[in-house]
């Protein structure tokens, strides 16, 4: 289950971030488990790089290049190391 995430889920950011970071309560099977950033047209705008962390087995993140002003969706769809799959999605604003 999705604890937390940064930027969080329906937030308006004065500035872009240069990742996302989504926080869960179980260990992450890294094979299983990925994140998308898509743009407003839902286009994938993220560095293609989403990955498990490897010092933190719970957290999945991905990086971002400079983002325009506009709403941005974050898509997850992961796999704990129970067998549980938990997907969803969020979107956040750039001003």
């Amino acid at each position: 289950m999705l604890q937390r995430a940064e930027p969080g889920a329906d937030s308006r950011l004065r500035r872009p971030p240069e990742e996302v970071k989504l926080y869960f309560t179980e260990r992450l099977e890294p094979a299983y488990s990925r994140v998308r950033v898509l743009d407003g047209g839902g286009a994938q705008v993220d560095r293609h790089d989403g990955h498990v962390d490897r010092a933190n087995p719970a957290l999945l993140r991905a990086t971002l290049p400079p983002l325009a002003p506009g709403t941005y969706t974050v898509r997850w769809r992961v796999l704990s190391i129970d067998a549980d799959v938990t997907e969803g999605s969020f979107t956040f604003r750039i001003e």
